[in-house]
This record gives structure tokens, sequence and C-alpha cells, in this order.
């Protein structure tokens, strides 16, 4: 007869009620003798209904039934990377996902959940709760998160996929502040009082780029030269194969001119990427504090140079193009507000226009005639009388 028991872990707060305690989520062991056998081994189950059926299939049978092997939560981790890279997918994608990667093993050998079977809808929210991501970043590390169970329970190595279940959190998302004019102005003089004379040439060529070509931090860090033809630069090729190209200002090409020749403008390109991305973004946090705004960042001149855009009446549809967006709906999202202010720019245009004076209404009069009349026509209905239309002037000469 067999006989099955949850085997408590060490942190389990039920350890010392023994075997008679099953209501915890501890592992569940099997105990007796099957034709003879003595068995004492774990079942890899931690559901117990599960457990009882799998002992009466053995005792049925008159022999065990030996499961395949589950897989490991870090073997999963490993077939999904390489799938990833097989996709080719970007650098900065394959780095979210070994992060995420990293603290699901972490957890996993923390509340003992070898393997992926493990993994119910409550040790997922369990999961999610210890992260400490919030609004956008929380809902993209879930997306990842699905993604790597869908690709589980697709291959066949869980049977349900519980991911599928976990909501999504709820999304404040901070509205879009471009630079002022001023802050603008600020930052660049902020410049020239730079204490890192070295790199203040190459900051100032990189807050011109991002602030009139609208690049993300990590593409204008890894701006190659032979990007930029003449006063315009090359941003990507369109689906339809053609090349999208934004002019930029004298200035500005000027300013990137002044870098010493190399092959990038602000890269060695024998770093990472991130790396690079990281040393510049510090370097830019020192120089907007130095400006006085110290709650700016890079992608403030994404924004700015969307702003200004819109506000200068170009469409949405064309801002998108620049901006390298795959949806117009993209763009709106982030910049509907700056389109009503575009709006709201155009309406007072056109009040400006009625400052001149209203010509006066000479032949109509200004209507106290017709108003003190329909005064005395309500008082003769309320008197009962008759109600005569008004006299005219030739009518009242006729009576007089």
């Amino acid at each position: 007869m067999l006989t099955i028991y949850r085997r408590h872990r060490k942190a389990c707060k039920q350890r010392f009620d023994g075997r008679a305690y099953r209501r915890c989520l501890c592992p569940i062991w099997v105990d007796g003798s099957l034709n003879g056998v003595e068995i004492r081994k774990s079942l890899r189950l931690r559901d117990w209904q599960r457990a009882q059926d799998l002992v009466r299939q053995w005792e049925a049978q008159g022999q065990r039934v030996e499961k395949p092997k589950p897989l490991t939560v870090k073997e999963a981790c490993e077939k999904f990377v390489a799938d990833a890279e097989a996709r080719n997918l970007r650098e900065p994608t394959l780095y979210k996902y070994r992060l995420l990667f990293r603290q699901l093993q972490d957890f996993a050998v923390l509340h003992g959940l070898p393997c992926l079977t493990d993994f119910d809808l409550d040790w997922m929210r369990r999961f999610r709760a210890s992260w400490k991501n919030k609004n956008i970043s929380a809902r993209k590390k879930l997306e990842a998160f699905r993604a790597f169970f869908r690709f589980v329970h697709e291959s066949g190595w869980i049977p349900t996929n519980p991911a599928s279940h976990l909501k999504p959190p709820k999304i404040t998302e901070p509205p879009t502040a471009p630079f002022t004019r001023e802050e603008v102005a600020s930052i660049l003089n902020a410049c020239d009082i730079y204490p890192d004379k070295a790199n203040a040439l190459r900051l100032r060529a990189l807050v011109f780029l991002l602030r009139y070509s609208g690049l993300r931090i990590r593409d204008a860090i890894t701006l190659s030269r032979n990007r930029i033809q003449d006063d315009k630069l090359f941003l990507y090729t369109a689906k339809t194969g053609t090349a999208v190209y934004c002019p930029l200002p004298p200035f500005v090409v000027k300013a990137l001119d002044a870098i010493p020749a190399s092959t990038y403008f602000f890269w060695t390109g024998l770093s990472k990427p991130k790396s690079a991305v990281g040393d510049w973004q510090r370097s830019l946090k020192r120089l907007l504090i130095l400006a006085g705004v110290p709650d700016g960042h890079a992608h403030r001149f994404r924004d700015t140079f969307s702003v200004e855009l819109l506000l200068a009446g170009v469409p949405t549809e064309r801002v998108s193009i620049l901006l390298g967006h795959q949806s117009v709906r993209i763009t709106e999202k982030h910049y509907a507000p700056w389109v009503r202010a575009r709006q709201e720019q155009l309406e007072a245009d056109v009040r400006r226009t009625w400052q001149t004076h209203e010509p006066e209404r000479r032949v109509h009069g200004n209507g106290r005639e017709h108003n003190s009349f329909q005064i005395k026509k309500k008082e003769w209905w309320r008197r009962g009388e008759s109600n005569p239309r008004p006299k005219s002037a030739a009518t009242r000469s006729l009576h007089a």
C-alpha cells in the first residue's frame, strides 16, 4: 500500500506538524510498497489530487508509471534564449530576457521550484509581486514573461499556460514634457562651462543632434559618419524600399564635423553599445544639472523635436515617419495633447481677427423696439385683450 505525504521544506511554517499537515504547497512524496518493492520517492507534484490519481494508477497497474523527466526552469530559459538568437532579436531585447530569466531562476531556487510544472498561477502571481518595476516597465516585463510561457506551452513542456491569466498592471503614463526654448538655450550655454573640456565639444554636438533629429539616445550614440550625406541624416529604409532622411540645420552639421575624424561620432566601436550609452547618459545628466534642468533626460529632446513639428503644422502622419513609429496610433498616443495645442493655436489666430470693430446694425436697429413690443404683447395676452401689431409711423400719423 502506498501513502502520500508532504515533505515540508525548511522554510515551511508547518514543518514541525509533520506528515499530518498537507494544506501547504511543499513537495509531495510517496511511501510504501508496491508488489513487494519498497518505494519512497518524490512525485514531483504539489497538487494533492494529481498525486492521489497517480498513486491509484500505480496500484491499479501493479507498477510504477514513470513520467518523462520535467524540464527545469534553467533548461527552458536556455532554450528560449537560443530560439530568440536564431530569430535575430536585437541585443537590447535579449538583455531584457536574460535579466528576467536570472530573476526567475533565483525565485525558483529560493522557493524550491526547480521544474516548470511547479509554476502554477499562484506562484506566477507571487513572482510578479516580487518585481520592483512600475508602469510601462512592469507591463513590458509581463509581456516578456507571457511570451516565455507561451513558448514553453507551445513546445509541449507544460499542459497549460497559467501566465495567460495574469492581468496587466494599471499604468499611469507621465505626460510628454518637451524642453522649452529657454531650457534648450540654457543647456547649450552649460556646454561652455562643462568641467570636462575634452568632451564638451562632443556633448554640444550630441545635444544638437538629439534636438534636431529626434533620434533615440542609443541610435545617436552609435551613429556612424557615413549616415550623414551633405546636410541630410539617413534614418532608415521604409517597407517600400524608400530611404527616409531628416535634414539637419547647418550649425548641427558644423558641430558634428568639428568632432575628430573616426568611424563614429560618439562611440569607439570597441565597447558594447549599452556601456557607451550609459557613459553618455551620465555625462548628459551632469550637463542638465549644470544647466538648471535636473529633471531632464535624453528622451525629452526627442519629445521636443516632435512637439515643435506638430506646433508648426506638420501632419501627424509625417511626424510618425520621421520618428520611425510602426503606426500613426503610437504617435497620436504620445503626442495627442500637442496636436490639440496646435488646434488651440489656430483658434487663437482666428480670434485675433475679431479685434476689429464689429459694424453696427443699422438696417434692423438695435433690437430695443422689438423687445419692448414683445413685453407689451405678453401684457395684452395676460389681460385678455386683443393683440394688435405695432403701427408703422405712417399709420400713427393718420390716427393722430
